[in-house]
Protein backbone atom coordinates (compact mmCIF):
# COMPACT_ATOMS: atom_id res chain seq x y z
CA UNK A 1 0.00 0.00 0.00
CA UNK A 2 1.79 3.19 -1.14
CA UNK A 3 0.15 6.66 -0.06
CA UNK A 4 0.40 9.28 -2.72
CA UNK A 5 2.79 12.49 -3.07
CA UNK A 6 0.91 15.82 -1.38
CA UNK A 7 1.39 17.48 -4.69
CA UNK A 8 2.03 15.71 -7.92
CA UNK A 9 3.87 17.36 -10.77
CA UNK A 10 1.10 18.18 -13.46
CA UNK A 11 2.15 19.03 -17.48
CA UNK A 12 3.49 16.90 -20.13
CA UNK A 13 6.42 14.84 -18.10
CA UNK A 14 5.99 11.41 -19.48
CA UNK A 15 6.48 8.61 -16.64
CA UNK A 16 5.95 5.76 -18.86
CA UNK A 17 9.54 4.40 -19.15
CA UNK A 18 10.05 4.72 -15.49
CA UNK A 19 10.62 0.61 -14.01
CA UNK A 20 8.54 -0.16 -11.48
CA UNK A 21 10.39 -1.63 -8.30
CA UNK A 22 8.22 -4.88 -6.95
CA UNK A 23 5.57 -4.07 -4.12
CA UNK A 24 7.32 -5.41 -1.08
CA UNK A 25 5.53 -8.04 0.80
CA UNK A 26 2.81 -7.77 3.21
CA UNK A 27 2.89 -8.99 6.58
CA UNK A 28 0.63 -11.54 7.90
CA UNK A 29 0.13 -9.19 11.29
CA UNK A 30 -0.21 -6.15 10.09
CA UNK A 31 -0.92 -3.94 12.63
CA UNK A 32 0.27 -0.61 11.08
CA UNK A 33 -3.02 0.49 8.96
CA UNK A 34 -4.45 3.04 11.23
CA UNK A 35 -1.29 4.50 12.17
CA UNK A 36 -0.22 4.80 8.17
CA UNK A 37 -3.67 5.64 7.34
CA UNK A 38 -3.24 8.42 10.42
CA UNK A 39 0.35 9.89 9.02
CA UNK A 40 -0.84 10.29 6.01
CA UNK A 41 -3.92 12.08 6.46
CA UNK A 42 -2.25 14.31 9.05
CA UNK A 43 0.46 15.40 7.11
CA UNK A 44 -0.20 15.57 3.47
CA UNK A 45 -2.58 18.97 4.79
CA UNK A 46 0.64 20.80 6.51
CA UNK A 47 2.39 20.50 2.69
CA UNK A 48 -0.24 20.99 0.24
CA UNK A 49 1.20 23.99 -1.51
CA UNK A 50 4.31 22.43 -2.06
CA UNK A 51 5.74 20.73 -4.71
CA UNK A 52 8.63 19.13 -3.35
CA UNK A 53 7.73 17.42 -0.02
CA UNK A 54 7.02 13.72 -0.43
CA UNK A 55 4.83 11.87 2.38
CA UNK A 56 4.61 8.13 1.55
CA UNK A 57 5.10 4.60 3.10
CA UNK A 58 4.91 0.63 2.45
CA UNK A 59 7.83 0.96 -0.38
CA UNK A 60 11.11 0.27 -1.01
CA UNK A 61 13.62 2.14 0.34
CA UNK A 62 17.37 2.01 -1.18
CA UNK A 63 20.71 3.48 -1.98
CA UNK A 64 20.87 2.17 -5.43
CA UNK A 65 18.29 0.34 -7.27
CA UNK A 66 21.00 -2.77 -8.29
CA UNK A 67 21.55 -3.22 -4.34
CA UNK A 68 19.17 -5.52 -2.10
CA UNK A 69 16.03 -4.43 -1.40
CA UNK A 70 16.20 -4.72 2.26
CA UNK A 71 13.70 -2.24 4.26
CA UNK A 72 10.58 -1.26 3.07
CA UNK A 73 9.70 1.87 5.80
CA UNK A 74 5.75 2.15 7.10
CA UNK A 75 6.13 6.10 6.67
CA UNK A 76 8.25 8.18 4.35
CA UNK A 77 8.65 12.06 4.58
CA UNK A 78 11.21 13.93 2.82
CA UNK A 79 11.40 17.74 1.49
CA UNK A 80 13.44 19.23 -1.08
CA UNK A 81 12.47 16.29 -3.55
CA UNK A 82 12.87 17.35 -7.35
CA UNK A 83 10.15 14.90 -8.60
CA UNK A 84 7.74 13.48 -5.75
CA UNK A 85 5.76 12.14 -8.31
CA UNK A 86 8.62 9.97 -10.00
CA UNK A 87 9.43 8.37 -6.72
CA UNK A 88 5.54 7.31 -6.58
CA UNK A 89 5.76 5.46 -9.94
CA UNK A 90 8.96 3.95 -9.54
CA UNK A 91 7.33 2.75 -6.55
CA UNK A 92 10.44 2.73 -4.69
CA UNK A 93 12.69 5.64 -2.92
CA UNK A 94 15.97 4.76 -4.71
CA UNK A 95 18.78 7.06 -3.10
CA UNK A 96 20.85 7.62 -5.76
CA UNK A 97 18.09 8.94 -8.35
CA UNK A 98 16.55 10.87 -5.52
CA UNK A 99 19.86 12.64 -4.71
CA UNK A 100 19.17 12.45 -1.08
CA UNK A 101 17.72 9.96 2.02
CA UNK A 102 14.50 10.54 3.24
CA UNK A 103 14.53 13.22 6.26
CA UNK A 104 12.26 10.95 8.36
CA UNK A 105 11.61 7.41 8.63
CA UNK A 106 8.58 5.66 10.46
CA UNK A 107 8.05 1.74 11.54
CA UNK A 108 5.26 0.82 13.37
CA UNK A 109 5.85 -2.13 15.19
CA UNK A 110 4.01 -5.78 15.00
CA UNK A 111 4.74 -8.98 16.19
CA UNK A 112 6.42 -10.14 12.81
CA UNK A 113 8.91 -7.08 12.66
CA UNK A 114 9.39 -5.70 15.70
CA UNK A 115 12.80 -6.92 16.85
CA UNK A 116 13.77 -6.21 13.39
CA UNK A 117 13.00 -3.13 13.78
CA UNK A 118 14.91 -1.54 16.24
CA UNK A 119 18.21 -3.46 15.69
CA UNK A 120 18.57 -4.18 12.16
CA UNK A 121 16.95 -1.25 10.46
CA UNK A 122 18.07 1.14 13.05
CA UNK A 123 21.51 0.39 11.56
CA UNK A 124 20.35 0.51 8.38
CA UNK A 125 19.08 3.49 8.21
CA UNK A 126 21.88 4.66 9.80
CA UNK A 127 23.76 3.57 7.03
CA UNK A 128 21.21 5.14 4.36
CA UNK A 129 21.71 8.27 5.86
CA UNK A 130 18.33 8.92 7.18
CA UNK A 131 18.36 11.96 9.29
CA UNK A 132 15.40 10.77 11.53
CA UNK A 133 14.60 7.35 12.70
CA UNK A 134 11.05 6.70 14.87
CA UNK A 135 9.65 3.76 15.91
CA UNK A 136 6.03 3.66 17.46
CA UNK A 137 4.98 0.56 19.08
CA UNK A 138 0.56 -0.09 19.63
CA UNK A 139 1.40 -2.41 22.27
CA UNK A 140 3.35 -0.35 24.26
CA UNK A 141 6.64 -1.85 24.03
CA UNK A 142 5.97 -5.63 23.43
CA UNK A 143 7.02 -5.79 19.68
CA UNK A 144 9.65 -3.20 20.14
CA UNK A 145 11.97 -2.18 22.93
CA UNK A 146 9.84 1.05 23.94
CA UNK A 147 6.13 2.45 23.67
CA UNK A 148 7.75 5.30 21.13
CA UNK A 149 11.54 5.84 20.65
CA UNK A 150 13.32 7.93 18.10
CA UNK A 151 16.96 8.68 17.02
CA UNK A 152 18.54 11.38 14.91
CA UNK A 153 21.69 11.00 13.14
CA UNK A 154 25.15 12.29 14.18
CA UNK A 155 27.95 12.02 11.74
CA UNK A 156 27.42 8.13 10.35
CA UNK A 157 25.33 6.60 13.71
CA UNK A 158 22.41 7.35 15.45
CA UNK A 159 21.70 9.08 18.90
CA UNK A 160 18.55 8.38 20.88
CA UNK A 161 16.25 11.30 20.89
CA UNK A 162 14.48 12.80 24.64
CA UNK A 163 11.47 10.53 24.91
CA UNK A 164 8.93 12.19 27.80
CA UNK A 165 7.03 10.22 30.01
CA UNK A 166 3.48 11.97 31.14
CA UNK A 167 2.32 11.00 34.21
CA UNK A 168 -0.92 9.61 32.49
CA UNK A 169 1.40 7.03 30.70
CA UNK A 170 1.53 8.87 27.14
CA UNK A 171 5.05 9.34 25.92
CA UNK A 172 6.37 11.95 23.52
CA UNK A 173 9.49 13.63 21.70
CA UNK A 174 9.86 16.19 19.10
CA UNK A 175 10.91 15.52 15.47
CA UNK A 176 13.20 18.48 14.18
CA UNK A 177 12.66 16.83 10.94
CA UNK A 178 8.59 17.35 10.95
CA UNK A 179 8.75 20.01 13.43
CA UNK A 180 6.41 18.35 15.23
CA UNK A 181 5.68 16.70 18.65
CA UNK A 182 4.97 12.33 17.97
CA UNK A 183 2.86 11.12 20.67
CA UNK A 184 2.35 7.48 21.71
CA UNK A 185 -1.60 8.17 23.65
CA UNK A 186 -3.56 4.47 24.19
CA UNK A 187 -1.69 3.06 21.78
CA UNK A 188 -2.36 5.14 19.00
CA UNK A 189 -0.37 7.18 17.11
CA UNK A 190 -0.77 11.56 17.15
CA UNK A 191 1.14 14.47 15.88
CA UNK A 192 0.85 17.54 18.10
CA UNK A 193 2.02 21.43 16.72
CA UNK A 194 4.23 22.61 19.41
CA UNK A 195 3.29 26.06 18.74
CA UNK A 196 -0.07 25.70 18.91
CA UNK A 197 -0.31 23.16 21.38
CA UNK A 198 -2.76 21.33 18.82
CA UNK A 199 -2.75 17.46 17.69
CA UNK A 200 -3.08 17.29 14.41
CA UNK A 201 -6.77 15.84 13.16
CA UNK A 202 -7.53 12.41 12.51
CA UNK A 203 -9.05 11.15 9.69
CA UNK A 204 -11.87 10.18 11.76
CA UNK A 205 -12.09 14.04 13.75
CA UNK A 206 -11.75 15.63 10.03
CA UNK A 207 -14.97 14.36 8.57
CA UNK A 208 -16.42 15.29 11.87
CA UNK A 209 -15.28 18.45 11.25
CA UNK A 210 -16.95 18.20 7.69
CA UNK A 211 -20.20 17.22 9.13
CA UNK A 212 -20.11 19.87 11.78
CA UNK A 213 -19.46 22.57 8.89
CA UNK A 214 -21.92 20.72 7.08
CA UNK A 215 -24.22 21.23 9.94
CA UNK A 216 -23.03 24.61 10.31
CA UNK A 217 -23.86 25.86 6.77
CA UNK A 218 -27.54 23.94 6.92
CA UNK A 219 -28.04 26.09 9.92
CA UNK A 220 -26.77 29.63 8.34
CA UNK A 221 -29.13 28.70 5.05
CA UNK A 222 -32.32 27.56 7.56
CA UNK A 223 -31.37 31.46 9.55
CA UNK A 224 -31.16 33.21 6.04
CA UNK A 225 -34.62 31.38 4.88
CA UNK A 226 -36.41 32.21 8.30
CA UNK A 227 -34.99 35.77 7.93
CA UNK A 228 -36.17 35.74 4.32
CA UNK A 229 -39.66 34.61 5.55
CA UNK A 230 -39.75 37.36 8.05
CA UNK A 231 -39.16 40.01 5.75
CA UNK A 232 -41.34 38.64 3.19
CA UNK A 233 -44.19 38.36 6.34
CA UNK A 234 -43.67 42.20 7.38
CA UNK A 235 -43.83 43.37 3.87
CA UNK A 236 -47.22 40.95 3.65
CA UNK A 237 -48.08 42.78 6.85
CA UNK A 238 -47.37 46.54 5.88
CA UNK A 239 -49.43 45.46 2.49
CA UNK A 240 -52.44 44.44 4.45
CA UNK A 241 -51.85 48.00 6.92
CA UNK A 242 -51.28 50.36 3.73
CA UNK A 243 -54.41 48.55 2.24
CA UNK A 244 -56.53 48.92 4.82
CA UNK A 245 -55.29 52.66 5.40
CA UNK A 246 -56.43 53.50 2.11
CA UNK A 247 -59.57 51.99 2.44
CA UNK A 248 -60.01 53.92 5.63
CA UNK A 249 -58.95 57.46 4.11
CA UNK A 250 -61.08 56.64 1.01
CA UNK A 251 -64.26 55.84 2.60
CA UNK A 252 -63.42 59.11 4.97
CA UNK A 253 -63.01 60.79 1.73
CA UNK A 254 -67.21 59.39 1.22
CA UNK A 255 -68.33 60.20 4.19
CA UNK A 256 -67.06 64.03 3.67
CA UNK A 257 -68.38 64.25 0.41
CA UNK A 258 -71.96 63.39 1.52
CA UNK A 259 -71.70 65.67 4.29
CA UNK A 260 -70.79 68.26 2.21
CA UNK A 261 -73.59 67.36 -0.04
CA UNK A 262 -76.35 67.04 2.54
CA UNK A 263 -75.75 70.79 4.05
CA UNK A 264 -76.16 72.32 0.78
Amino acid sequence: MTTQTIVSKTGATDYSGIEQLPDPPREPDMVQFRELVYFAAALMPRYRHRDDVLVTGQMYLTVDADAALEFYPDGIFAEGVGDPERIVRRNGYVISEVGKPPDFVLEVGSRSTGERDYMEKRDGYARYGVREYWRFDPSGGEYHDAALAGDVLVGSAYVPLEITVEPDGRHWGYSEALGLELWWEEGGLRFRDPESGEFLPTPEELSDEVETERGRVTLAQAEVEMAQARAESERGRADMERAARERAEARMAEMEAELRRLRR
